[in-house]
């Protein structure tokens, strides 16, 4: 089959582009695979990013920023399927089979029901998406997880290794991320001599645009034993989560519309497989992901941590449970559920 992918946010090399591209990758395989997308170079730029095999893949013409209703049509009809990520819009599409995903539950989508029998299926990447989707869609949509790769034991996490006093959060330096939110508590329990020899190190991409917030970081953690991590490596991140005793994460903290919430929390899952104990914010779709140290409010986030860390001789059980819940969301399973989804459209 011809096959074509389209996100209009391939460059921002986030969660939903690592879903996209793992199956884009599996079925390059077997199918001739392209990407809707002008610049070649987004390829090799998102191998490095996420370590997947793109090299069947091809670019080209992204004809979906265009207006032209008419090239859109046209261009579309030569395919077999489409997988489109929306941003809320429904795309306009002539292909044969379309599926249409949802990483944000949008709860209000300006389309016509017609409009929507283009497309085959819908999914979403947690049932909290699905759940607080416009039910005109979420109501059609089934959900498949996204693939999590594990983290890989670093050359440091032999036999007889330590963890560092080191609490991790990875994410987007964005403001829906909440990194001041976590800044904030780990000043107060520094004033409080509460995580006293602990490190909070902060790692994630960083785009232009967001450079206004990361600046107001730096500024709020001076003077504060906090480290930060911009568009870092992949083999530095897999250092990061290997020397981590705990992982934070504060998305969806204060906010009141669920598409500002952590939809699923691709990152929870990577600490998790490698021993590192998250405590993260009770909402979203991080439910679906862990059942304990959910809080609700930055005080539960501290008492939670003082928690793992005062009893730091007994977690190879708790650390042990969430690697074993890591590996349900592994890539094979979500491989086989999308051929089996298509074998169904088919």
């Amino acid at each position: 089959m011809k096959i074509g992918f389209y996100s209009p946010y391939f460059d921002s090399m986030s969660g939903g582009e690592r879903y996209l591209l793992t199956i884009a990758s599996h079925w390059s395989k077997s199918h001739d695979v392209f990407l809707f997308w002008d610049d070649p170079k987004i390829l090799v730029q998102s191998e490095k990013r996420f370590h997947i095999d793109l090299t069947r893949i091809r670019t080209t013409e992204n004809v979906f920023k265009t207006k032209n209703v008419f090239k859109k049509l046209a261009i579309s009809r030569g395919y077999d399927l489409i997988f489109f990520l929306t941003d809320g819009s429904i795309p306009t599409t002539f292909a044969k089979r379309n599926i249409l995903h949802f990483q944000v539950p949008f709860q209000h989508i300006p389309v016509h029901p017609i409009k929507l029998l283009r497309f085959q299926a819908i999914v979403c990447n947690s049932f909290f998406t699905k759940d607080h989707l416009d039910p005109r869609v979420g109501k059609q949509s089934i959900v498949i997880y996204p693939p999590v790769e594990p983290v890989k034991k670093s050359s440091l996490s032999g036999s007889g290794f330590a963890r560092k006093n080191v609490i991790l959060s990875v994410g987007r330096f964005h403001p829906m991320k909440k990194q001041d939110v976590l800044i904030d508590v780990f000043r107060k329990a520094m004033r409080a001599k509460q995580l006293s020899g602990f490190e909070l190190k902060l790692a994630g991409g960083l785009q232009p645009a967001d450079k206004l917030y990361f600046d107001a970081l730096k500024r709020a953690a001076k003077g504060l034993p906090v480290r930060f991590f911009p568009n870092c490596t992949f083999r530095s991140l897999t250092g990061l989560y290997n020397e981590s005793l705990v992982y934070w994460h504060a998305a969806g903290y204060g906010a009141t519309k669920p598409e500002h919430m952590e939809h699923f929390g691709i990152t929870t899952v990577e600490a998790m497989s490698a021993g590192c104990i998250p405590v993260v914010f009770n909402g979203g779709g991080q439910s679906e992901i862990i059942n304990r140290n959910l809080w609700t409010t930055p005080d539960e986030c501290l008492e939670m941590t003082q928690h793992i860390i005062q009893n730091v001789k007994d977690l190879s059980a708790l650390r042990e449970d969430m690697i074993q819940r890591s590996k349900r969301f592994n890539v094979i399973t979500f491989t086989k559920a999308f051929d089996a989804l298509v074998s169904d459209i088919t």
